[in-house]
């Protein structure tokens, strides 16, 4: 039986232009993650208000980036499909 894959937690959460986020992890590394290809399902079509996507924040312990009670992203998909960021501008630590 395989060990589940354990993904970092996130630490903070950054909307930015586009629909992207900049999400920092526990280990600090970080990734930018495209939102605009979720617009398309039902579920996420509320981000597509720009006050409900600028409310992103972390969940209290680390496990997904949460909008309100309905809409939530999960920090393996950001982990494993987001980009690390090439732009020094956008590097927090």
């Amino acid at each position: 039986m395989e060990k589940p894959t354990a993904y970092p937690r996130i630490r903070s959460v950054k909307p930015t232009k586009g629909k992207e986020l900049l999400v920092t992890f526990d280990n600090g590394d970080q990734r930018l993650y495209d939102c605009a290809p979720l617009l398309k399902h039902e579920a996420f079509s509320v981000l597509e208000d720009e006050a409900i996507f600028q409310c992103a924040r972390p969940d209290p312990h680390g496990y997904a980036v949460i909008w309100n009670d309905d809409v939530d992203l999960a920090e393996s998909e950001i982990w494993v499909n987001g980009k690390q960021p090439n732009n020094r501008r956008h590097v927090t630590r």
